[in-house]
């Protein structure tokens, strides 16, 4: 028949026209839940070295997971080595390193175009193809293989054949203008929604295309990423997906493979994705609320000690603010050790004077004795919080 292409016979899916918008209530209450609560992490003010370390454990989990879908073995600890810097391996494993080196370059690249331009990345086919070329750097490929360029050849992948190499280029053209467009979905107010579903859906147009001889999973996933980045969620909780995807791989690639069998039902690998993506943000929101404890906790110790500027008070206060740093309770005995600061000051005072400050603290409502120990009432601080039921 004239104008029609081969992927229309093979993979007549590949349609571009996936029926969401009769999708159960679930599923849309799923959207608004992963909306709001990026745009809750996205909102909150974290002190500095607190948005560093959520960026590069986030980084590390999400680049990490990419390539361990893959076949990858290193840990999540090589994984922060690598970030900082600090990665050596054996040559044997070079590959392992530099397959999770692209990634980390790959996403790098475009959280500091995005953040620095304040603006989204336009989903392109030879953005596609970058990113695709990116992930196969400087690795060990065949020759048939050139990376960031579409395949020449048919493929099939465990038992799911690829298109046509005739229709990948038109394909991924198709796909791009279709995301592109900024009817694709609601309206603006919903575009973190939006923004995700699209990722997804362009996580699973890609792995559907197999447009590249390989790298396509790594790929699609950065291509997801890119388009969670352009979406407006904060870096850390766009590495939430890659990450939900390996801890559950199983589960991942069989919904994956059932998106194209069941002829191109997406709604059971989006609902999935999605609460992977609520999971992780609950996570992210937690860990959050626990730093700003942290914050308003040593202010709180600020007040109580305001205008209480004696020598003993102010050992007082150091004391206090560097048992705050201790996870469990610490023996009474142990006090001296905490903290380089704490051995100096009572370095030439004696247990009575450590006894009498411990008892001052409690006193104050600061410590709690918990057994031959004491420990911090942090958990005060939640009778700050607005009135409500639990």
């Amino acid at each position: 028949m004239n104008g029609t292409r081969e992927y229309q016979e093979t993979h007549p899916w590949i349609n571009f026209k996936p029926d969401l918008r009769d999708s159960m209530y679930p599923f849309w209450i799923q959207v608004g839940q992963a909306q709001a609560k990026c745009e809750q992490l996205a909102g909150v003010p974290l002190l500095p070295s607190v948005a560093k370390k959520l960026h590069q454990v986030y980084l590390a989990k999400g680049a990490l997971a990419t390539t361990a879908l893959e076949g990858n073995t290193l840990t999540e600890e090589d994984a922060q080595n690598l970030i900082l810097g600090d990665l050596n391996l054996p040559p044997s494993k070079g590959y392992l390193a530099q397959a999770l080196q692209n990634i980390v370059d790959a996403c790098d690249s475009m959280a500091t175009q995005i953040v620095t331009s304040q603006k989204p990345l336009k989903l392109t086919v030879e953005g596609i193809k970058k990113l695709n070329y990116v992930v196969l750097n400087d690795l060990p490929l065949s020759d048939d293989i050139s990376p960031g360029e579409i395949r020449e050849d048919k493929v099939i992948v465990g038992r799911y054949r690829g298109v046509a190499p005739q229709d990948c280029e038109y394909l991924l053209g198709r796909l791009c203008s279709w995301l592109n467009d900024n009817t694709f979905l609601t309206d603006e107010s919903f575009g973190i929604g939006d923004g995700i579903i699209k990722a997804i859906l362009a996580h699973l147009y890609v792995a559907w295309i197999h447009p590249f001889g390989d790298g396509n999973g790594r790929t699609a996933r950065l291509v997801e990423f890119q388009i969670l980045l352009s979406s407006g969620l904060p870096t850390a909780a766009a590495h939430l997906l890659s990450n939900h995807y390996n801890l559950t791989r199983d589960e991942y690639y069989f919904l994956l493979d059932r998106s194209s069998k069941s002829g191109g039902d997406v709604v059971p690998f989006v609902q999935y994705a999605l609460q992977g993506l609520i999971d992780g943000l609950n996570e992210q929101i937690e860990y959050v609320e626990e730093q700003q404890m942290g914050v308003h906790w040593i202010n709180h110790i600020h007040s109580e000690f305001h205008d209480k500027d004696s020598p003993a008070n102010v050992r007082r206060r150091r004391l206090i603010i560097d048992l705050s740093d201790q996870p469990d309770p610490v023996a009474i005995l142990d006090i001296r050790h905490i903290s380089p600061r704490i051995k100096e000051i009572y370095e030439d005072r004696t247990d009575r004077t450590i006894r009498n400050d411990i008892y001052k603290l409690v006193k104050m409502n600061l410590l709690e004795q918990v057994g031959n120990g004491v420990r911090c009432k942090k958990e005060d601080m939640l009778s700050f919080r607005s009135p409500s039921l639990t």
